[in-house]
Formats: structure tokens, C-alpha cells, sequence
């Protein structure tokens, strides 16, 4: 969660979205933001089950919240670890980045708890931000240091720099994969495994490496020159940043559509619903869905 510009580049891109748009818009014919729920203290997290329901969490609250295909909103727990952000496994389990004790947590169907990630190199981790799973189950997570009120621990940073994290499919080894982002934030990987997505949100700039077959990551290269808080990718490859709405950039990094969103910070992004259709949207105090043109992956059922 971060409530800062993301990038000075950005008041760039949007002098010309009317030409992006033109390129090939993602939004379906005619469709507006539509805001589904509100008043909570603050929005993150969106992912999606394989039935197409949505997890949320109103991190101040201490909440993940689901919005279920029917529109039927429930709390899914009430003692979330202060999560930030979520992802599913293949085996339906939801993974957290529960900074309460900067830990990375597993939630079973039941919502049970047990925690997969408590530091690295017997030290703590910073307060995990954002996470994808990869194909192989193999889990990508940020690292940045966002200072937290509810923490009872030294608010100093923990590790010695802001990094990205590899947890292996069998969940023994914990590697760190990339050092030299100045504070990584919001990650998306590609469907197929190959390709990672890292947003340096203080850098003002979006990454992508390769990625090897150890799970180790390469041949870095500079996507767009915009930071994000959180991130998708859809069917065609698009891209879809966060911060002052919703920016997609299709897969050469050029500039397709900008989503406005009536809020103050727009937290995070993913598709759901029935036919992964609808693109669901964290912002602020609300939570809302605009439909769409192309449709979204199920992360547990790549």
C-alpha cells in the first residue's frame, strides 16, 4: 500500500490516451466504474478463486473480505495478519503478505492459518507487500519498508534494502532474486511462467526479467517508465498499473488505455467473476468493477 504519485512520467502518458485508446482498448463497449462497496479504511489485495470470486482486504481493519460471483459480499477472516497483498495457490489455498509480523501467511479453505514465510536469513523481513505464484508454485514476493502504527516491533528497517523474494515450490529455500530496485511494490508474472513484472514505485519505473528455470531471475529490461501500487496481466498480455486509476500498457510497454477511478489512490487490480470478464478495483475506501473486453487467468487453475 502506497499513496504516493506514481510517477511524474505518468501526467506524460495521459496527454495522450485518447491516441492509446485508439490502439486497442480493453474496457468493454460503453462500460463505467462502478462502485460495489465502501466505507472501509482502506482497500488492497484483489485476487481471484478458480470459481471467479474475489478476495480483498481492508488492511487497517485487520479484514480479507470476499466478493463472491452472486455479488454477495462476506469477511472471509477477521484476523488477517494486517495483509496486504493476496494470491492463490494451485491447491485453492490463499497466501498472504501479513505485515502485522512481516510474515507470509497460507490460508486453507476453512481459513485456516499456517505461515510459510516468518524471515530470511534468520532475520525479519521488512513487511511483505505484494505476491504472484508462479505455474510451478513457486511463490515472488516485494520487500519494500512501509512504516506501520500497529507495529510492536522496531519500525527501523529490518533487512539491508528493500528486495524481491522467491519462495520454492516445495516451500523449503527462500532466495532473494533482485537487489537493485530502489522499493519494489507491486509484481505480476506472466501465465506461461517465463516473464516477471516488478513496479519500483519510489524509482517511478516498471521491470521485467526472465525467468530461469531455478526460479532465479535475468536479462532485466525496463518496461515503462511508471511505478505502480498493484498489478495484473489479462489474456492478451496487457499490463494493467496502479495509482491514479488503472494504466494499461499492452506487452511492448506502449500506452493503451487509462481507467479513471474516483478515489483518492487506487490500490490494486484483478480480474473475476463468472466468465473472468470483470476487472475488480481496490481504491481507498471502496471497492469497484468495471467490465472488460478481455478477460483475466484464474491464478490457482493456470
Amino acid at each position: 500500500m502506497n499513496r504516493q504519485i506514481v510517477s511524474l512520467g505518468f501526467l506524460f502518458f495521459l496527454l495522450f490516451v485518447p491516441m492509446a485508446c485508439a490502439w486497442g482498448q480493453v474496457t468493454a463497449p460503453g462500460a463505467k466504474v462502478e462502485k460495489l462497496a465502501g466505507n472501509f479504511s482502506f482497500t488492497e489485495g484483489p485476487t481471484v478463486d478458480r470459481l471467479g470470486n474475489v478476495y480483498f482486504t481492508d488492511q487497517p481493519n485487520n479484514l480479507i473480505l470476499k466478493w463472491s460471483v452472486d455479488g454477495v459480499l462476506t469477511t472471509f477472516t477477521t484476523n488477517s495478519g494486517r495483509a496486504n497483498g493476496l494470491y492463490f495457490d494451485r491447491s485453492g489455498n490463499l497466501l498472504s503478505c501479513s505485515d502485522m509480523d512481516n510474515e507470509i501467511w497460507s490460508f486453507d479453505p476453512q481459513g485456516n492459518t499456517s505461515v510459510l514465510v516468518d524471515g530470511y536469513n534468520g532475520t525479519k523481513l521488512n513487511g511483505p507487500n505484494d505476491l504472484w505464484v508462479a505455474p510451478d508454485g513457486g511463490v515472488y514476493f516485494t520487500d519494500p519498508l512501509y512504516k506501520r502504527e500497529y507495529w510492536l516491533r522496531d519500525p527501523a528497517m529490518q533487512q539491508d534494502g528493500e528486495h524481491v523474494y522467491y519462495l520454492s515450490p516445495d516451500r523449503k529455500v527462500l532466495r532473494r532474486v533482485a537487489s537493485d530496485l530502489e522499493k519494489p511494490n507491486g509484481i505480476i508474472g506472466t501465465p506461461d511462467g517465463k516473464f516477471l513484472y516488478v513496479a519500483d514505485i519510489k524509482g517511478g519505473k516498471t521491470y521485467m526479467y526472465a525467468i530461469s528455470s531455478d526460479g532465479s531471475l535475468c536479462d532485466k529490461r525496463l518496461f515503462v517508465e511508471m511505478g505502480s501500487d498493484g498489478m495484473t496481466i489479462d489474456t492478451e498480455g496487457n499490463v494493467y498499473l496502479t495509482g491514479k486509476g488503472v494504466t494499461v500498457f499492452n506487452k511492448k510497454g506502449e500506452l493503451i488505455e487509462h481507467i479513471p477511478v474516483v478515489a483518492d489512490w487506487t490500490a490494486n487490480v484483478c480480474f473475476g467473476g463468472k466468465d473472468m470478464r470483470t476487472l475488480f478495483i481496490t481504491a481507498s475506501q471502496n471497492f469497484y468493477q468495471i467490465r472488460m473486453r478481455v478477460g483475466g487467468v484464474v491464478n490457482s487453475d493456470i
